[in-house]
């Protein structure tokens, strides 16, 4: 590896007992708490779309070498939905939990219809933590600003000097119906994430036939906003270059969106200062989980370095035909997390497919 030196790999989650019961894990997200702690979630349950999927609590006291399991972040009173949700921690230390609730009630379905690529039916959530993770809030019901109808998971709260940003997609609902067409959004909160009164629409094809999936914003230098998401053409069926789009004014507005030149999806950015910005992503036209080194300049993307991190030779790990619905279904790694630690390292999480189970793997390493 060039640039990176690497300090520890390993598991965050593995079935300890898979001969006994069907346990998956996907989608962590991870923060460091005011006393050095690392606290995580991820999403647990039978299969990749499962109807039991629920969100767990993990904590690790020693930069994630070692993790223990401390339950579920809270039980939904029902057994006809599934959940995830992505962390994160204000600067208060105040930490919060983004929570998507799917209705499951079309049990023999997944989340998405094979025939219109509409979701199923969504409520937004937020929990709090004021103790480092150790006791969270009643999960409240969260009123979105626009009709979706139907919204993405993909991103935690992005907290900044004067508001909260939350970036997620509009969905079509099940049968189709989009009356806001198909663009990245970013919802917008003055009380730390308690309400969400407005939005701003971050991303949107002049055709209305792109989808923004995975979409993330993080603050860059001079004040700026930087908003980056997986690019997928409906029309056409096939995935385009990852886009990115920025934001002068503190998100009230943003650039047209652009091609990073990164074949690639859901990429999750990381700020290093300079102009500098640390990508992970699931490459397309190569195999594998990567770590890329860009620099924006203006509102220039220009790729420096990049290298392999996890998959390169394993087989079948993602599915790029015409049906999304499908290919969604053959994911086999995704969602990367990466975080900043205090003393300057990072760490990332991601899940991935190893001998058929579920996993939870992390990385913690120093840019050289």
């Amino acid at each position: 590896m060039t640039f990176v030196k690497m300090i520890h790999s390993g598991m965050m989650f593995q079935n300890p007992k898979p001969y006994l019961r069907s346990e998956n894990g996907y989608f962590p997200s991870v923060v460091q708490c005011e006393n050095g702690d690392l606290v995580a979630t991820a999403v647990i349950g039978e299969a990749f779309e499962a109807v039991n999927l629920r969100n767990y609590l993990f904590r690790s006291e020693d930069y994630g070498v070692h993790w223990e399991c401390q339950g579920l972040l809270y039980e939904p009173d029902s057994e006809s939905v599934s959940e995830v949700c992505r962390i994160a921690k204000s600067r208060t230390g105040e930490l919060s939990a983004f929570i998507m609730r799917h209705d499951r009630t079309k049990k023999e379905f997944g989340l998405t219809n094979p025939d219109t690529l509409g979701f199923v039916p969504v409520k937004l959530l937020m929990s709090f933590s004021k103790d480092d993770g150790y006791h969270w809030s009643k999960p409240d019901v969260i009123k979105p600003p626009l009709t979706g109808p139907e919204f993405e998971m993909c991103s935690p709260v992005s907290y900044l000097d004067d508001k909260c940003m939350l970036p997620t997609s509009t969905w079509p609902d099940w049968e189709g119906y989009r009356p806001e067409g198909l663009k990245m959004v970013a919802f917008l909160s003055y009380d730390q994430g308690r309400t969400w009164p407005e939005y701003t629409t971050v991303m949107q094809s002049k055709k209305n036939n792109i989808y923004f999936w995975e979409s993330k914003i993080i603050q860059i230098d001079q004040g700026r906003l930087l908003a980056v998401a997986w690019a997928y053409d409906e029309k056409a069926g096939h995935d385009l270059e990852n886009h990115y789009a920025i934001s002068y004014d503190g998100g009230k507005s943003f650039s047209c969106c652009m091609s990073t030149g990164l074949k690639g999806q859901t990429l999750t950015p990381l700020y290093l200062g300079d102009g500098v910005i640390l990508n992970a992503y699931r490459r397309i036209d190569r195999k594998g989980l990567w770590l890329n080194l860009s620099r924006i300049t203006g509102e220039k993307w220009v790729t420096q370095e990049e290298i392999p991190l996890w998959g390169t030779g394993m087989d079948k790990l993602t599915m790029h035909g015409s049906q999304m619905s499908e290919n969604f279904k053959a994911l086999k790694f995704g969602a990367p997390h990466l975080l900043k630690l205090k003393d300057g390292s990072i760490f990332l999480s991601f899940w991935c497919v190893e001998d058929g189970l579920g996993i939870i793997r992390t990385c913690h390493f120093t840019l050289e």
